[in-house]
C-alpha cells in the first residue's frame, strides 16, 4: 500500500503542475507502532515553468507590499507552503502523546482550510446553519434561566412583558383570541381603549406588522394541528409558596406566549448565521465569519438585549438590517450588480424600517457613509444613483404600508435621499465651472449637509410632523443639553443614558476593541493614501478604489455609530455587532496580505482568538449563571382585583409602564402608555405624571377627570425614587414647573390622607394604591358637555 503511494506521488512529481505540492521537494512520512517516524527523501523533478508575464505598474500598499500579477502571487503562495507544513508537526508531541499531536494537526489543517475556503458551498450553509442553531440555544436558555418562563402562569408571563413590550404583545393577544384574524385585525386598527375616548389605529402608530403576522401565523399553525387532531401544547398545575394560589402553566407552541418568544428568538437565531456569512464575505474566507460569531459570543452582553426583552422593537428589525448590510456589501464589492441585488437591497430596507420608528436614523447614518465614497470615487455614480433609487422605493412602500405615515417622509433619512439624488443629477454642471477637486468634494459635502437639514425642516412643517420625539432630538437634547419634561423621561431612562464607563474596559478584556483599533488604523491609512492618489488625478489609481470601497464603507459606518452608542447606551446594539463584524478583516488578504508572508498567519490568529477566549467565557459563565424567576406578586394582586371589581368600561391612568400591564391583561380602557414619541400621547402623560408634582389635589383632580379617567393608580416607589441626581419625578416638575417649587410635593399629601378630592379604593404592601375621582354633581355635567364636544371634533375630523 505504501509501494502504491509513492509511486502515485512520483508520478505526480513528474508532470507540470498548478498544485502546491509539486513545486516543491516532498517530505513523507510514515508513521509507526512506536510512534516514531521514518522520513523519506524523494527525489527532485524539475519542472518546467510557463515564462512569467510582464509586471504591471506598481502602487503602494500597507507595509511596503508590492502589487503582484495573479501568476506572481500564486507562485508567492507555493514558496510559502513549505514552512507552513515543516512547522504543523511538533516532534515533541509526536513522539510522547501521538493522539494529542494528531488532534492538534487535525485542528490546524482545518484552519488553514477555512482560511483558503471561501464564502460559497455547502461548508458555509453547514456552519451558518449551526451557529443559528446555536444562538437559538443560547438565547432560550438565558430567557428561561432568568424567569422559569416554562412554569409561570399566562397571567404572570403577561407580566413579564414590562413598559412598552406589555403594549405590543397585548396587540398579538387581541388578534390570537378575536373570533376571526380579520375581525382581530379591524380591532387593533380602530382601537378605543389605548388612548380613550380617541379611536387610532394601532398598526399605524405603534408599527406592529411583527404582531400582525405572527398572529396570523399562530392561527394557521393551531388551526393545522387542531385539524389532524394534533396537541400543540402540554399544560400541568404548578403549586407555588404560599400565600400564592395554585396556578397552571402550559408549554408550547400552541401557548400564544410560548410561540411570541419562540418566534423572536428563532429569528435572531438566523440573524447569527447571516453575521457567519456576513463576516465571510467581507473578509474572503470562511474564518473571518467566524471570528465575527466568536466576537459577538463573547460581547453578548454587550451587543444585544433580546434575551431579557423579546417583544421590543429591535429584536424584529435588528436581524434585517444585518441582511440589508450584507446585501450592500455585495453591491458594493461586486462590478456588474444584477437587478436583483438592488430588489433584495430594497426590500431588506422595507423590513427593517417597517418594525421599528427609529430604524430610519440608522438608514441616515448609512447615506451619510455612503455620500462621502461617492465624491472621493469610492462607488461608480450609476451604481450610487442605483443604491439611491432603491432607498427611495422602499421610503415610498413604508409610506403606502404604514397607511400613509408622514413621519417617513418628513426624516433625515428621506430628505437625504432627495438631496443626494439631486447632486448626483446635477454633478456634471458643477464640473463646469472647472473648480479643482478638492473644492468640489467641499460643494458638494455643504450642499448635502445643509440642503438635507434645510428639506427636513421644511417637510415637517409642510406636514406638521415635527412634534414628534426621534432619536436625533435625544441626541441634539445630549450635545445641547436641553433640558424639558418630555427629554428628562427619555435621558433619566437607564437605557437612554450615556454609555457606561465600563463598556470600552469590557470591549478591551475581549480583545475586541483593540483588533478593531489596528484594523481601521490600516483602512484610514489607506484611505488618506487614496484620497492624495485622487487628489493627484492620478486615472489608474482612481479606478483602484472601486475594489476597496466596501471596507471603506463600514469604516465609515463605525465612526457613525461610536458616537451614538457614546451619546444613548441603547445603540450599542448597533455599534458592538458591527465591530465584531470589522473584526472578521483581521483574516483579509486584501488588507493584510503583506503581513501574511511575512509572519505565520495561523499562529497569530489562534493566539489571537485564544486571548479572546478567556474574558470571552468568563462572560458567558456570568450570563449562564444569571437564575432567577418572576414574581410579582403586589402587581398580580392589583391586576386581580382591577379584574374582579371594576366594570369593563372603567378607565384607568397611571405610570406608563403599569398601564401597558393593565391594558394587557385586564382589557380595561387607559388614557396613557408606554410609547412616548406622540404629542398628543405626551401631553396626557404629562396631565398624569402631575401627581407627582407639587401642584394642588384640586387641580390634578380636573385635567384628570377631563381625561374621563375612573381610576388613578399612584405608586409609592414613585414619590422618592431617583435613578440618578435630577432624575426624580419631583426633580423633574420643579424643571418644568418651577412656578410651585415651593409647595409641598402632592404624592406625600395623597398618601397621608386623599380627601376630599380622591377616595382610596384598594392598597396593597405600600406599593399600588388605587384613588377613584371623586366629584360632584356640577363635575360630571360638565364633564359630559366636553364628551360632547370632543365626540363632534371627532365626527368632523372623520369627515
Amino acid at each position: 500500500m505504501v509501494g502504491q503511494t509513492r509511486n502515485k506521488l512520483r508520478g505526480a512529481a513528474s508532470e507540470p503542475s498548478h498544485s502546491l505540492r509539486s513545486t516543491q521537494s516532498r517530505r513523507r512520512r510514515r508513521a509507526t507502532g512506536t510512534g516514531e517516524r521514518e522520513l523519506e527523501e524523494e527525489p527532485k523533478k524539475e519542472v518546467k515553468r510557463p515564462e512569467l508575464p510582464l509586471r504591471t505598474r506598481r502602487r503602494n500598499l500597507p507595509g511596503g507590499a508590492r502589487n503582484y500579477s495573479p501568476r506572481r502571487i500564486r507562485n508567492l503562495k507555493t514558496q510559502n507552503c513549505v514552512p507552513v507544513e515543516m512547522v504543523t508537526r511538533p516532534d515533541f508531541l509526536n513522539g510522547r502523546f501521538p493522539f494529542l499531536s494528531s488532534l492538534l494537526e487535525q485542528l490546524w489543517d482545518k484552519a488553514q482550510l477555512l482560511q483558503r475556503r471561501q464564502v460559497s458551498g455547502r461548508g458555509a450553509i453547514g456552519i451558518a446553519a449551526f451557529v443559528a442553531i446555536l444562538h437559538w440555544v443560547h438565547l432560550v436558555r438565558l430567557f428561561e434561566n432568568d424567569r422559569h418562563f416554562s412554569h409561570l402562569s399566562a397571567l404572570e408571563r403577561e407580566m413579564t412583558f414590562r413598559t412598552e413590550m406589555g403594549l405590543y404583545y397585548s396587540y398579538f393577544k387581541t388578534i390570537v383570541e378575536a373570533p376571526s384574524f380579520l375581525q382581530g385585525l379591524w380591532m387593533i386598527m380602530n382601537d378605543r381603549l389605548t388612548e380613550y375616548p380617541l379611536v387610532i389605529n394601532t398598526v399605524k402608530r405603534f408599527h406592529l406588522y411583527p404582531e400582525v403576522i405572527m398572529a396570523f401565523c399562530y392561527r394557521t399553525f393551531v388551526g393545522i394541528m387542531n385539524l389532524f387532531g394534533l396537541e400543540t401544547k402540554t399544560c400541568w398545575n404548578v403549586t407555588r409558596i404560599e400565600p400564592l394560589n395554585e396556578v397552571q402553566s402550559c408549554e408550547g407552541l400552541g401557548d400564544p406566549a410560548c410561540f411570541y418568544v419562540g418566534v423572536i428568538f428563532i429569528l435572531n437565531g438566523i440573524m447569527m448565521g447571516l453575521f457567519f456569512m456576513y463576516g465571510a464575505y467581507l473578509s474572503g474566507t470562511q474564518l473571518g465569519g467566524i471570528i465575527t460569531v466568536v466576537c459577538y459570543f463573547f460581547n453578548h452582553g454587550e451587543a444585544t438585549r433580546v434575551m431579557w426583552t423579546p417583544p421590543l422593537r429591535e429584536s424584529f428589525s435588528y436581524p434585517f438590517l444585518v441582511l440589508q448590510m450584507y446585501v450592500l456589501t455585495v453591491i458594493l464589492r461586486t462590478t456588474n450588480n444584477s437587478r436583483r441585488h438592488f430588489i433584495a437591497l430594497c426590500l431588506s430596507n422595507v423590513a427593517f424600517m417597517l418594525p421599528w420608528q427609529f430604524a430610519q436614523f440608522i438608514l441616515f447614518t448609512q447615506i451619510a457613509s455612503l455620500f462621502p465614497m461617492y465624491i472621493v470615487g469610492y462607488i461608480e455614480p450609476n451604481k450610487f444613483q442605483k443604491i439611491i433609487h432603491a432607498n427611495m422605493i422602499s421610503v415610498f412602500l413604508c409610506f403606502v404600508f404604514m397607511f400613509g405615515n408622514p413621519m417617513y417622509l418628513s426624516s433625515y433619512y428621506s430628505s437625504s435621499l432627495v438631496i443626494t439624488l439631486v447632486i448626483i443629477l446635477k454633478r456634471n454642471k458643477i464640473q463646469r465651472f472647472g473648480v479643482s477637486e478638492l473644492h468640489f468634494w467641499v460643494i458638494q459635502g455643504s450642499a448635502w449637509f445643509f440642503g438635507t437639514i434645510i428639506l427636513k425642516f421644511l417637510t415637517s412643517k409642510i406636514l406638521g410632523v415635527s412634534d414628534h420625539i426621534r432619536l436625533s432630538d435625544l441626541i441634539a437634547a445630549r450635545i445641547l443639553r436641553y433640558t424639558d419634561f418630555d427629554t428628562l423621561i427619555y435621558t433619566c431612562a437607564p437605557e437612554f443614558d450615556f454609555m457606561e464607563k465600563a463598556t470600552p474596559v469590557r470591549y478591551l478584556k475581549t480583545l475586541l476593541l483593540p483588533t478593531v483599533v489596528v484594523i481601521t488604523y490600516f483602512i484610514f491609512k489607506k484611505a488618506i493614501r487614496d484620497i492624495r492618489c485622487v487628489l493627484c488625478a492620478n486615472t489608474y489609481l482612481r479606478k483602484q478604489l472601486l475594489e476597496h470601497g466596501e471596507i471603506i464603507f463600514h469604516t465609515l459606518q463605525l465612526f457613525a455609530f461610536t458616537p451614538l452608542a457614546i451619546l444613548i447606551m441603547r445603540l450599542k446594539l448597533f455599534l458592538t455587532p458591527h465591530m465584531c463584524v470589522m473584526a472578521s478583516l483581521i483574516c483579509s488578504r486584501r488588507l493584510f496580505g503583506w503581513l501574511f508572508f511575512r509572519v505565520r498567519f495561523m499562529p497569530l490568529i489562534l493566539s489571537l482568538v485564544s486571548i479572546m477566549s478567556i474574558q470571552g467565557y468568563a462572560n458567558l459563565y456570568n450570563q449562564w449563571s444569571i437564575i432567577g424567576e418572576f414574581n410579582n406578586l403586589p402587581q398580580e394582586e392589583l391586576i386581580q382585583w382591577i379584574k374582579y371589581n371594576t366594570r369593563p368600561d372603567a378607565v384607568f391612568a397611571g405610570a406608563m409602564p403599569t398601564m401597558a400591564s393593565v391594558k394587557l391583561s385586564t382589557l380595561h380602557p387607559i388614557v396613557n402608555h408606554p410609547h412616548y414619541e406622540d404629542a398628543d400621547l405626551r401631553a396626557r402623560t404629562k396631565i398624569v405624571y402631575s401627581a407627582y408634582s407639587r401642584k394642588s389635589a384640586k387641580e390634578v383632580r380636573d385635567k384628570l377627570v377631563e381625561l374621563h379617567v375612573n381610576y388613578y393608580i399612584l405608586e409609592e416607589a414613585w414619590c422618592v425614587v431617583r435613578t440618578k441626581p435630577g432624575c426624580s419625578m419631583l426633580e423633574i416638575w420643579d424643571v418644568e414647573d418651577p412656578s410651585n417649587s415651593a409647595n409641598p410635593p402632592l404624592c406625600s399629601i395623597l398618601l397621608k390622607d386623599a380627601r376630599p378630592y380622591f377616595t382610596t379604593v384598594f392598597q396593597n404592601s405600600n406599593l399600588y394604591r388605587i384613588y377613584h375621582a371623586s366629584f360632584t354633581p356640577m363635575n360630571k355635567i360638565i364633564l359630559q358637555i366636553r364628551s360632547l364636544k370632543m365626540t363632534t371634533k371627532e365626527l368632523s375630523a372623520c369627515r
